[in-house]
């Protein structure tokens, strides 16, 4: 049987299957698979992944895990037959890089038909074992055999992802950086602003690296809130796709702390921005190899690159000012983006300019409930303190150290990064308005 990781000695244990064993010991049972929605999984390579599915528990979860975002580069087929019908096909086809089979035979079963599956898998095939045996015994006899992974049924999608993405995680190389998308709901709500401040945050109070692209090709603000011209930036690394390596890319950044970089949108308007859908995702592919997070500033617009952006992130931000357009604005980005990513924590919602002077608003209490996502947080009404931090070229904490808003962003930075949780939302007498709305945009 090919292997994807090293053979364990007769009688030795690597480290992870000695921790699996030792959680287990007493009743020498495999746990039921399980797996957390909010936990950072990250993107498959540009692989192919063959499933053999004997259930249509397992069928349905690697068909979701295959729609998945994160498997978006992979090319993954889902189909049923279990070990017997993967043994017929690569009689006569090559093997790909990875393959999954369940079984639902017993142990001695569920070894025989590996030995046979083993004879038609080319070198280098990675094979994860789908079982219904709860059996340290069979694991152990598995990871001996050279299987990559034993998942004990029913397994969820999340589960399927994140197996198939630890299969590449190559021990020596550096993990693959989190990307958080900011959006604003509307224009001027402050997103720009939000990202900006949240960044300096992961960076300064963090004490994390972190880089903002500024995806506003056309009127981005990161290099005059971080009082920065640099001659080139975003709009040169995704004109130059095919010289485009980590060497071009770091000579684009502008650095604006020992932490901090930024790469930054032109000053000018001598180009139009039409771009195809994919235009920024190889420049945020190799940043993100670079930090541990990368900070996407994306403009209020809906095109084919903004929706794959954020699409592709692995958090989103949205900001938003508490009046009705907003509410129906963030309402539609929530909706669409939880029916695109099923296996993703929900959007993050940030209350922007609380608390305007004789301006009606709506409460964060009913603005999250007719959500049904509660705002992460609120950041009041303050225009001489955001006013000075822009002319300045500089941040809110920079300004005021002990205002509220640093508190705001340290505590989204915190979640960022994977320091804290998220709270949950609740429903509200709003609920009938939003869903008039939606009658009226089906209608």
């Amino acid at each position: 049987m090919p292997v994807a990781a090293e053979k364990l000695d007769a009688g030795k244990l690597d480290e992870g299957d000695a921790r699996r064993l030792e959680a287990q010991a007493p009743d020498k049972q495999l746990p039921e698979a399980s797996a957390d929605a909010d936990r950072y999984i990250p993107p498959l390579p540009r692989v192919s992944i063959q499933v053999f599915c004997e259930t249509s528990q397992a069928n349905s979860a690697f068909s979701e895990a295959a729609a998945d975002r994160r498997a978006s580069r992979a090319h993954m087929t889902v189909q049923m037959g279990g070990i017997t019908a993967a043994r017929e096909f690569y009689v006569e086809a090559a093997t790909p890089n990875v393959i999954v089979v369940e079984s639902t035979a017993d142990g001695n079963g569920l070894l025989g038909h590996l030995d046979r599956l083993a004879e038609v898998c080319d070198p280098g095939t990675r094979v994860v074992v789908i079982g219904h045996a709860n059996d340290i015994g069979l694991y152990r006899e598995l990871m001996h055999k050279g299987v990559s992974e034993y998942l004990l049924a029913p397994v969820d999608a999340i589960l399927a992802l994140s197996t198939l993405s630890s299969l590449f995680d190559v021990p020596g190389t550096d993990p693959l950086g989190r990307t958080v998308a900011f959006v604003g709901a509307k224009g001027g709500v402050g997103s720009s602003s939000v990202a900006h401040n949240v960044a300096w945050a992961i960076s300064q109070e963090l004490v994390s690296d972190v880089v903002i692209a500024d995806l506003d090709l056309a009127f981005g603000t990161a290099g005059l809130d971080f009082n920065q011209d640099p001659p080139q930036g975003m709009a040169e690394a995704v004109f130059a796709r095919e010289r485009l390596d980590e060497n071009y890319l770091d000579r684009l950044f502008s650095k604006c702390t020992d932490h901090l970089s930024l790469i930054t949108a032109p000053s000018t308007l001598d180009k139009e921005y039409d771009l195809p859908g994919n235009s920024m995702e190889p420049v945020i592919e190799l940043i993100r190899k670079t930090v541990p997070t990368v900070i996407l500033d994306v403009p209020h617009v809906w095109t084919a690159w903004a929706k794959a952006t954020l699409l592709g992130a692995d958090d989103v931000v949205i900001t938003a000012v508490p009046d009705l357009a907003n509410l129906r604005n963030a309402k539609n980005l929530i909706d669409m983006l939880k029916q695109a990513r099923p296996n993703d924590r929900p959007p993050i919602v940030v209350l922007n300019q609380v608390g305007v002077p004789k301006k009606p608003e709506i409460s964060e209490k009913d603005f999250g409930a007719a959500l049904e996502l509660q705002p992460f947080t609120t950041i009041g009404f303050d225009p001489v303190l955001f006013a000075n931090a822009s002319n300045n070229g500089q941040m809110i904490a920079e300004i005021q150290g002990n205002a509220k808003p640093v508190e705001a962003f340290r505590a989204l930075a915190e979640v960022l990064t994977g320091r804290s949780e998220l709270r949950k939302g609740k429903r509200s007498a709003l609920g009938p308005l939003l869903e008039r709305l939606s009658l009226k945009k089906k209608n």
